[in-house]
């Protein structure tokens, strides 16, 4: 570490250590291009940008606590205990070092190595971009036994930092509200922070991570409050998203070690089902299209697995051929590296690019993985095992998966005999819809637009993939026929479980089921398989669920379709001054029960429906969660279903 190095981690956090980079420019304008989107998901990013740099002082070793709070009005205070950003003046902007970060993009500590050697985020667009998208914004610093307060709107300061009074603690407080005139989506929800921050607390193991909603209160009149903390980071990651499986291996493999001077640390357990689950992160991004440390993971777990079951000889009467996806069957692993000069590629930019930290990545899990099996051979000979019944039933699904390959999707060859066809040969103009049911899929077919929508009736409830081995999904008829209606086809010459979705047929998958329990029954089988089989299409933003209305209330004349309770009632108050008796209703138990013109109208005309677009916001969580719901543990499954009854709409 150099002298500059030293003094900047005991403390010494100054002007001098802000570069800038380039002004704040056309982030009003193009709120999108910094933040993804003006509506939930860059809304929630407004505080990730706030927390991020919070962390980043977390790992300088300066900040231990770290506080999230969505008051009343849904502006957001985020609070740290770390050294507060620095307030003196900076000689080249000639103006406060804060009011530089706060209004020049690009500006931060971040991009002075001497100051954050690494970096959470992705651009250092941080608080600037936050500041610019705020109707106001206000940050308190407390610093060498100061409070310094400025407050902006919209990017502009109210006036020059000013001294609000003492203190004898560090750290940094940002309050913030966005801007109602850019964002479509102005409130924020507990679930997707309470998310971010808990993933956060397992990355960074010993920072305590606070989350409170003054929006709310229990009955004591208390606001709703969690905090996430972790002792063990990793590894406690790996127990929580496994939490609903059966380990086969008392206790997660963690590694914590730095290569190359990059710091790595892994966990991973294998559990008795038939799929990979491998999380990776750079700098706490998730990068979910992976990268070269996920590479450099998967190359150095086969190598060494292989080895150690040849060296064994616990291959020896083995007459398959084992292939590298075997020795990934029912592992859970999370992968984090923290990268100085982070290179990011890939549609989303989070597919890390260093070539470097693939050797690192490879060796590290290698060196510590061959240590574990020689030390823990009853858990080596259980892994083993695993690799081996993954083996065995890859050949068997070797026939199977022959069955659902794709010869020339675009020439109607071969298709499924229950799929009507749209005439477009455009992916992108196509869509299908996934009916539940011979009888609504002959009334979707009836009042579709032939022109672009395709309609695949599905017998019934498909296969629990979550339970079944891969040969045996790929064996049942539906599913099947999903494959060979949508064009992709799965596997390589490596016998890989890869999708190949260069070929599919339509760039919107709709699933349309009855808006009753059963159908929402039909619908979490059909995401569980298309979570763990065809998670590509989910991820490219390609699968839809229609949204068909719960009632047709009737007021005289007066007719409107209501896709809730709450829409019902609103029409009852509206129109019957909330006498229910004045009202008639018709309950729609089933798509069947309309007839296509209503259908259309209601649920597949492009320009009435509503569609619910299917998104991987945090793809651990949705393990977990498909996990508790489909899986073989019946306890968990209960749980879930006595805490959210209550929300539930339960068809009796």
């Amino acid at each position: 570490m150099s002298e500059d190095e030293k003094k900047n981690a005991s403390g010494n956090y100054s002007a001098q250590n802000i570069q800038v980079l380039e002004g704040l420019e056309a982030v009003r304008k193009r709120p999108a291009m910094y933040i993804g989107d003006i509506s939930e998901k860059g809304l929630h990013h407004l505080v990730y940008e706030v927390v991020d740099n919070s962390i980043d002082e977390a790992l300088a070793g300066c900040c231990t606590e770290i506080s999230v709070i969505i008051n009343e009005d849904n502006s957001i205070t985020v609070k740290d205990n770390g050294r507060g950003i620095p307030v003196d003046y900076h000689e080249k902007e000639k103006k406060s070092a804060l009011e530089v970060v706060l209004t020049v993009l690009h500006a931060g500590g971040k991009f002075d190595k001497g100051t954050y050697k690494v970096s959470g985020g992705l651009h250092g667009v941080g608080l600037s971009c936050v500041n610019a998208l705020s109707v106001y914004l206000k940050a308190e610093i407390h610093k060498e036994g100061n409070i310094y307060v400025q407050e902006y709107s919209k990017g502009k300061p109210y006036a020059d930092v000013k001294v609000a009074g003492e203190t004898g603690e560090t750290g940094t407080i940002i309050t913030f509200k966005p801007d109602d005139t850019i964002f479509t989506v102005l409130e924020y929800r507990y679930d997707i922070l309470s998310t971010r921050l808990r993933e956060l607390a397992y990355l960074n193991a010993g920072v305590t991570l606070t989350l409170t909603d003054k929006r709310t209160r229990n009955e004591e009149g208390a606001f709703r409050i969690e905090s996430y903390y972790s002792k063990t980071g990793l590894e406690e990651f790996v127990r929580y998203i496994d939490k609903n499986k059966d380990s086969l291996i008392q206790e997660p493999i963690h590694i914590v070690t730095e290569k190359n001077g990059i710091p790595i640390e892994i966990a991973l357990t294998y559990n008795d089902t038939y799929n990979e689950n491998i999380f990776s992160y750079v700098n706490n991004i998730n990068t979910i299209e992976g990268g070269t440390h996920l590479t450099g993971f998967r190359r150095g777990l086969s190598r060494t697995l292989k080895k150690y079951a040849e060296d064994s000889k616990m291959l020896d009467k083995v007459k398959v051929e084992i292939s590298g996806d075997d020795f990934r069957e029912g592992v859970t692993a999370v992968l984090s590296v923290k990268v100085a000069e982070p290179q990011f590629e890939g549609q989303t930019k989070t597919k890390l690019g260093n070539n470097e930290v693939m050797g690192a990545v490879d060796q590290s899990i290698g060196e510590a993985l061959k240590y574990y099996l020689e030390e823990h051979p009853k858990e080596a000979k259980v892994i083993v095992e695993k690799v081996i019944l993954a083996a065995t039933a890859r050949q068997a699904a070797r026939k199977a998966r022959e069955m659902v390959q794709r010869k020339s999707p675009l020439s109607g060859a071969g298709l499924p005999g229950k799929l009507a066809d749209c005439s477009s040969k455009d992916p992108v103009q196509s869509e299908i819809f996934l009916v539940e049911g011979d009888s609504a899929g002959g009334t979707a077919k009836q009042g579709r637009n032939r022109i672009f929508q395709a309609i695949l009736p599905l017998r019934g409830k498909i296969l629990n993939v979550e339970k079944a081995m891969p040969y045996k999904v790929l064996e049942s008829d539906e599913i099947k026929n999903i494959y060979t209606a949508l064009g992709v086809s799965i596997g390589t010459e490596e016998d890989s479980k890869e999708l190949n979705i260069e070929k599919l047929r339509y760039h919107k998958i709709i699933l349309m089921t009855d808006a009753d329990v059963d159908g929402s029954h039909i619908d979490t089988l059909i995401l569980t398989f298309f979570f763990r089989y065809m998670r590509l299409l989910i991820e490219n933003g390609y699968v839809y669920i229609a949204t068909p209305p719960l009632y047709l209330c009737r007021k005289g004349k007066i007719e409107e379709y209501c896709y809730n309770d709450r829409q019902r009632l609103a029409f009852i108050d509206k129109y019957a001054g909330g006498n229910e008796n004045a009202i008639h209703t018709q309950r729609y138990k089933g798509l069947g029960e309309m007839n296509a013109e209503q259908l259309w109208e209601t649920t597949m005309n492009p320009g009435n429906r509503t569609l619910k677009q299917v998104t991987i916001e945090n793809a651990a969580d949705a393990d977990i969660i498909f996990s508790m719901l489909m899986g073989e543990e019946v306890a968990p499954r209960r749980e879930f279903i006595e805490e959210n009854a209550t929300y539930a709409n339960i068809d009796a």
